[in-house]
């Protein structure tokens, strides 16, 4: 199955995470699909982003969100 979730980056106490499309039997770091926002906890303002394009087409083809994307996407649109 296809998931829509987070992979970290940065350094050791200063996280960022992509938000990517991968395969779930892959490693979280692991091999990817397509790269289509970043999450940056560190930061207050501009912490999230993503294509909402590519996140309709995936959710279209079958790809289903974490439940910390699903999360993040949900206070994305109430802050607009």
């Amino acid at each position: 199955m296809v998931r829509i979730r987070l992979a970290r980056g940065g350094s050791k106490k200063r996280p960022y995470y992509r938000v990517i499309v991968a395969d779930q039997r892959n490693k979280r770091d692991g091999r990817y699909l397509e790269h289509i926002g970043f999450y940056n906890p560190m930061v207050t303002d501009n912490r999230f982003e993503i294509d909402t394009e590519r996140f309709k087409y995936w959710l279209s083809v079958g790809a289903q969100p974490t439940d910390r994307v699903n999360k993040l996407i949900k206070n994305s649109k109430s802050s607009s």
